[in-house]
């Protein structure tokens, strides 16, 4: 069994927000920026926990999880956050879309052990 799992966010009402995103070629420090973000954003109150994944043909889906739209708004708001967003316009993305959602249901599976 992998020590790999989705994130486990508490019992709803909570929110997602999803970040899908075509990348530029090559990395260009993204990679390193990337996990910084995702290092930042867990200090921030009310981060929840974040999923993410990327194709091969650059296609990215990253789903980060909060407590409330207060929330999401500091992270927003953030200096660090915003001056990445910024680079990330400039020269990691071709195109992105960023949907706010508040997630009323949820549920799980993880398959026992044998």
């Amino acid at each position: 069994m992998t020590d790999l799992a989705p994130a486990a966010p508490p019992e709803p009402p909570y929110y997602a927000v999803v970040f899908t995103s075509v990348r530029t070629d090559g990395d260009n420090g993204y990679g390193e920026r990337a996990a910084e973000m995702v290092r930042l954003a867990a200090e921030q109150p009310g981060f929840l926990g974040v999923d993410s994944a990327r194709g091969s043909d650059g296609l990215g889906i990253t789903v980060s999880y909060w407590r409330d739209e207060e929330s999401i708004r500091a992270w927003r708001d953030h200096v660090a956050h915003a001056v990445t967003r910024a680079e990330g316009r400039a020269r990691w993305y071709q195109s992105f879309a960023v949907h706010v959602a508040k997630v009323e249901r949820a549920y799980d599976f993880q398959r026992q052990a044998d």
